[in-house]
């Protein structure tokens, strides 16, 4: 398939650059791929499209203040070192600007108790960095460190918590798993009280989200590789919903890509932790997933080409141009969209 034919027209402004208050007062498209139908609706409204027994799975991963800002030993100039994963102990793979005089063996200070030295680079033109510190580094990027906003997003954002879930907890993303931005804990809480299961992996965003596809050819796009982590616990509820003929409703496209990672067959799936490099786009077969609620996600990403497969490239377009048309928020803090399984 050409990446053209994943392209749609996004006027700028309708790039959400703040989010809304509250959380869950976001606009939500509800797609039914069978019957061709759009529905406009407020996120609040989620629950009328859900039923007792049901499953949702929630990505529990946590942003990293990874955007850290120093300055090259011996000129001074200023560097921005990005992580994007921690590969063992002090040593990270991370994005570096300028790269291009982020040569071996050239230390970057960010303080007078943070340096790191670069040791090699990456086949997706990263760095990978060793640190030095004096103290518990967690601490010191707490303190030294930014939480990164989506080059997009030009809008300084006064409350860091904004752009974490409410049930993040497992810290190392670089970005946030934004479907889930859309839930407030009372919301969650209704929702398991009318018996909605809520149920909770990790995959730990990195460099994927990042990088565009440059091939004309989608099928000749590499996925970079990212952590993930399903609790056997989790497993066996995802089983028990299926065995029970309900939904298993992935909450983001990083729950559905730990999700189909995780799955040994169709309707089965194991708790394990491991990498994955899975790249879903249309032609490939669900196996666990069952409903998605999602963003709107850049023309011409893996992530549309990921929604495209499973509820139809054709439809997805018009449903892109329909938001479009009816000024739906796109992106991080935008406005989002429940899809219900096709056929």
């Amino acid at each position: 398939m050409k990446l053209t034919e994943f392209d749609y027209n996004l006027p700028e402004e309708l790039i959400a650059q703040t989010p809304v208050e509250p959380r869950n007062s976001s606009r939500l498209m509800v797609l039914d791929p069978v019957d061709e139908t759009i529905e406009h609706r407020h996120f609040y409204d989620l629950k009328e499209y859900l039923e007792p027994g049901d499953t949702l799975i929630f990505n529990d991963t946590r942003v990293l203040p990874a955007r850290l800002l120093g300055w090259r030993e011996g000129t001074g100039g200023k560097v921005e070192v990005f992580l994007l994963r921690r590969i063992d102990g002090d040593t990270w793979e991370t994005l570096v600007k300028p790269g291009r005089k982020a040569r071996e063996g050239q230390v970057v200070r960010f303080s007078d108790e943070l340096t790191c030295i670069v040791q090699d680079s990456t086949d997706f033109g990263g760095r990978i960095v060793k640190f030095n510190y004096e103290g518990i580094f967690e601490e010191i990027l707490d303190r030294l460190g930014e939480t990164p906003l989506p080059p997009y997003i030009h809008e300084k954002l006064e409350d860091s918590e904004r752009y974490q879930t409410v049930y993040s907890r497992e810290k190392g993303s670089a970005a946030a798993p934004t479907a889930g931005l859309h839930f407030t804990k009372e919301q969650m809480a209704e929702l398991k009280d009318m018996g909605v299961n809520l149920g909770f992996v990790t995959l730990h965003v990195g460099l994927g989200t990042f990088r565009p596809v440059s091939v004309d050819n989608i099928e000749e796009h590499v996925m970079h590789k990212e952590y993930y982590s399903i609790s056997q616990e989790t497993a066996e509820l995802i089983k028990a919903t299926k065995a029970a003929g309900k939904r298993v409703i992935a909450v983001g496209t990083t729950s559905i890509r730990t999700l189909e990672s995780a799955a040994t067959s169709v309707g089965e799936i194991n708790g394990r932790t491991d990498w994955t490099n899975i790249f879903i786009y249309p032609g490939y077969e669900f196996k666990i997933v069952d409903g998605i609620i999602t963003n709107f996600h850049l023309p011409k990403s893996t992530l549309i080409m990921l929604i495209s497969a499973f509820a139809g490239r054709e439809f997805v377009l018009k449903a892109y141009e329909t938001a479009v048309e009816e000024k739906y928020r796109f992106f991080s803090f935008g406005d989002a969209m429940m899809i219900k399984r096709k056929g």
